[in-house]
């Protein structure tokens, strides 16, 4: 099973508005979303199946027994984080900032320090018999997001039809954990930009990130005619790469009324929307695979 990955670099190019149209158009059985602050795809393609739910532990998190503290401040004094604080008769722990180093488990003289599993998170997955749709949602302030986006993976592969030739994973905006374990073991990345300045840097920054993981490429641009200026700069930049440019998305107001209606743009008659299914078929076209990459009549995003 091949994984097609979709990267932005920044929020707000249409990453997702793309991936869920790829969803629909492929009619996949198979996919995930891993942009797990903000989890989406769910709003658009919306499964029917009640969902396997799984509690996330992150880091563990520093607890102070207060019957046992004798408040004398040598695990607040210690703290990098500033995570411990003063009260009238024992320290307390901020949640919020304590990263579970255990530096003041170490120093309590009086052993009033534990170190104890903390919920971070929740996985979510909605599988039938011939489709899985995985995804999850970080705690706001929660940690270790790159073992969430692993989890997020690792539950889609184990729940997937082991016949199908293509998943398809919604990643996170810019580059940093999440985006790390989103590109390990994709077959391709396909990176959806905008033409302003902080979309050309964060797709560069991007491109980088991915030469790591010897990840193949391909960018596309969207709301491409705000600034032509720009996207012909992209398209320059993308040939000097040797990246292959595989088209240009119109802003149209049109994709913004499906978006808003839980549509994707291909189920619409619009100039996004045909742009979008021409950049689709390229993308299939460079996997590989044939279009459609399903012959079953599964509808992507309405079997699970």
């Amino acid at each position: 099973m091949k994984q097609l990955l979709i990267l932005s670099g920044k929020g707000g190019t249409g990453k997702t508005t793309v991936a869920c149209a790829f969803i629909r158009l492929a009619k996949v059985r198979a996919y995930a979303d891993c942009d797990i602050d903000a989890p989406n795809v769910h709003l658009t393609l919306a499964p029917t199946a009640a969902p396997s739910v799984e509690t996330f532990y992150g880091m563990p998190k520093a607890r102070i027994d207060p019957d046992r503290c004798t408040a004398c401040g040598l695990c607040r004094e210690r703290c990098r984080f500033a995570a411990i604080h003063s009260g009238e008769r024992s320290c307390f722990v901020d949640p919020f900032a304590c990263e579970g180093c255990g530096v003041c488990a170490f120093v309590c003289p009086a052993g009033a320090v534990s170190l104890e599993p903390d919920a971070a998170g929740e996985l979510r997955l909605y599988a039938g018999e011939t489709s899985a749709f995985s995804t999850a949602q970080l705690k706001m302030g929660g940690g270790t997001s790159g073992k969430l986006v692993t989890q997020v993976k690792r539950r889609l592969n184990e729940a997937a039809p082991k016949d199908i030739p293509l998943a398809i994973l919604d990643g996170s905006p810019g580059i940093g954990c999440p985006v790390i374990a989103s590109l390990s073991g994709a077959s391709m990345a396909l990176i959806v930009t905008e033409p302003s300045v902080s979309g050309v840097s964060d797709m560069e920054r991007i491109v980088q990130a991915a030469a790591s993981f010897q990840t193949p490429l391909c960018v596309c641009v969207n709301k491409a005619d705000t600034n032509p200026v720009i996207t012909k700069q992209i398209e320059q930049y993308c040939s000097e790469r040797v990246l292959p440019f595989l088209g240009t998305i119109p802003f149209d107001p049109a994709a913004v009324r499906a978006v808003n209606r839980g549509l994707t743009v291909v189920d619409e008659d619009c100039p996004s929307g045909k742009a979008v299914r021409e950049i689709y078929q390229k993308t299939i076209r460079l996997l590989g695979l044939d279009e459609p990459v399903n012959q079953n009549q599964h509808n992507g995003g309405q079997h699970v």
